[in-house]
């Protein structure tokens, strides 16, 4: 039996709502149905499928029958590591977070879940039907110089992907982050994630993050526990600083005016990372903030939301 709880959460004060859908998926060959009394009862798909748009986050808890020693997933290429956590009766179950890229196929693709233990191995597979979202269409005039780059500014830009490629794609094995993700800045929120570009009439890549609009020098906080990655000052997003949280979870935070903390520091949640600014290509003082999950780019604001055992774990 699989149960589904979901979330709906809104944001006062926002130009656009806020879709945060979290899915808990349990397997309850060694918990109770019961397990999550207090979690609202969500929706299911057509056909016992389970569905989340473009952009947002899953919570997959399983509980293999016998322990495991170790439990990762694939979803749409990408590798899923689950975190063991003590349930009821003395049991383990096994947790992860699972994004839905913004640009991720819409329809139905199979989560596959892999455990090993003393006992064999098990591959438990689950449907998941990725929905289409709504994304808003940008048109920006920006000067010449900023939209058709040099010889010598594209070569910097091209290395400053490739640099973040790497990071990125980094998994650190342990997990940083605990229950209750929190807002780096509070602002005017633009509603920018998976915005459809067009700068002075050419399509370009959507936002992968959200802007927040805010006074320049406002204190940036760092949403969860992490370690402090890499420090950049690159040409488009500025100043910024990028948190790994473990498991692949990583936040970014671009644009500062000033940056404190140093690569490799340890990072607590709440902890004062760096200042609102307008560093890089920006029209005015915001911070832009940004969530890649396991290779996913997703709604940062999804991660206030997630509800673990049945609670809902927003921070303030």
């Amino acid at each position: 039996m699989i149960v589904v709880h979901t979330d709906r959460p809104s944001q006062g004060g926002r130009r656009r709502e806020l879709l945060a859908v979290m899915a808990i998926v349990l397997l309850v060959s060694v918990f109770p149905v019961d397990l999550f009394p207090s979690a609202p009862q969500g929706s299911r798909g057509i056909d016992g499928q389970f569905s989340g748009r473009q952009g947002q986050v899953l919570v997959v808890r399983v509980a293999p029958q016998g322990p495991s020693a170790e439990v990762v997933g694939k979803f749409l290429g990408r590798t899923i590591p689950f975190f063991g956590e003590p349930g009821l009766g003395g049991a383990t179950g096994y947790t992860a977070l699972v994004g839905i890229d913004m640009q991720d196929v819409p329809g139905t693709h199979e989560l596959l879940v892999e455990t090993k233990g003393p006992g064999g191995a098990q591959r438990l597979s689950y449907h998941v039907l990725v929905l289409k979202e709504k994304f808003p269409i940008q048109h920006l005039t920006l000067p010449k110089d900023m939209v058709d780059l040099d010889e010598a500014t594209l070569a910097r830009v091209k290395a400053e992907q490739e640099q973040v490629r790497v990071v990125l794609g980094t998994v650190t094995p342990e997990r940083r982050w605990t229950a209750g993700f929190i807002e780096p800045v509070q602002g005017t929120i633009s509603g920018a994630f998976g915005r459809m570009r067009r700068i002075n009439g050419q399509p370009r890549s959507p936002h992968n993050g959200e802007d927040i609009a805010a006074e320049a020098g406002t204190a940036v906080l760092a949403t969860n526990d992490g370690i402090a990655r890499l420090i950049v000052d690159h040409y488009f997003s500025g100043k910024g600083v990028f948190l790994d949280h473990g498991l692949g979870l990583h936040s970014m935070y671009f644009h500062l005016s000033e940056i404190l903390v140093h690569d490799g520091e340890p990072v607590a949640r709440g902890q004062v990372i760096g200042k609102v600014g307008a560093s890089g290509r920006a029209t005015g003082p915001h911070l832009h903030w940004g969530v890649r999950l396991n290779g996913a780019r997703v709604d940062p604001y999804a991660l206030l939301h997630l509800s673990f055992n049945g609670v809902k774990t927003a921070g303030h």
